[in-house]
């Protein structure tokens, strides 16, 4: 089976990423074979939110917004015979900033084709951490939170409240890598079981039917070495008819299709549904 589209793309909009034009994934994803791009950049955080990364680069400026809309309009059309392309965003959900978020999303929302609700940060001690920003960071949530199986905890906990949010009709449909607190496994290794966590989760996801991020971007990183989510939950996922949603998360042209190759059957991604 031929994999034919990602559905988590970043942008040259993205603080964080690279400058690699709008046009050079769309180029890159036609010599791939694929019939379509989903872009998904990580939208403004909430205007009170403190941005906890050294270089406040978390997601884009409420200023560019008009300027990511209009460029994604012009490459529909430049493209529109030869790649499906949607226009979307990476919304952070941030536990306490909902009202912030709704909002947003409300004054955007017409100009989403697509979109992921993904959880980044987690708050300890009055103190909030970018949890996937390196793993020195992540130690020092580890320390913060008391042990590991807590910050595990936490982060379960805090995607439940994401899939139960009330974000309004623009809320995104998609939930974004599940297992990113596993980015640095290998060098914090979990000894305990998470797997109620999991089927809660999961369990949520389909009583609410919305669809999976099943995210190529941690087999690449040093510490992970697995998709969000690996195999098992994925597998678990598809028992519950959670439509699988390919993501590379990539943040350069060339990470098109990257982390794909995974066990599960590629027959099992679907397209994302559209508003």
């Amino acid at each position: 089976m031929k994999l034919v589209y990602d559905g988590h793309v970043h942008t040259p909009y993205c603080p964080h990423g690279s400058a690699d034009s709008f046009s050079a994934y769309a180029e890159a994803a036609i010599q791939k074979g694929y019939s379509g791009l989903t872009f998904t950049e990580h939208a403004p955080l909430p205007k009170s939110f403190v941005d906890p990364t050294p270089f406040k680069d978390s997601g884009m400026q409420q200023g560019q917004l008009s300027g990511y809309f209009q460029e994604l309009n012009a490459l529909k059309r430049y493209y529109h015979s030869h790649l499906t392309i949607r226009t979307g965003l990476e919304v952070d959900y941030i536990e306490g900033y909902e009202e912030e978020i709704r909002t947003f999303l409300n004054e955007v929302g017409e100009e989403l084709d697509d979109a992921i609700l993904s959880v980044h940060f987690l708050k300890q001690k009055e103190k909030w951490y970018c949890l996937d920003y390196s793993p020195d960071v992540f130690g020092e949530l580890v320390e913060a939170t008391g042990s590991l199986e807590e910050v595990y905890r936490n982060y379960f906990q805090a995607l439940l409240h994401s899939i139960k949010s009330d974000l309004g009709q623009f809320k995104p449909s998609r939930i974004g890598h599940i297992t990113l607190v596993r980015k640095f496994h290998t060098k914090f290794p979990p000894d305990f079981s998470y797997e109620e966590e999991i089927v809660k989760v999961l369990d949520e996801i389909a009583k609410k039917g919305l669809e999976l991020d099943y995210n190529g971007a941690g087999m690449m990183k040093e510490f992970c070495r697995e998709p969000y989510p690996p195999a098992w939950i994925a597998r678990e996922a598809l028992k519950r008819n959670i439509p699988l949603v390919y993501g590379s998360d990539a943040h350069t042209a060339k990470g098109l299709k990257q982390g794909y190759k995974e066990l599960i059957g590629k027959e099992a991604f679907k397209m994302p549904s559209t508003r």
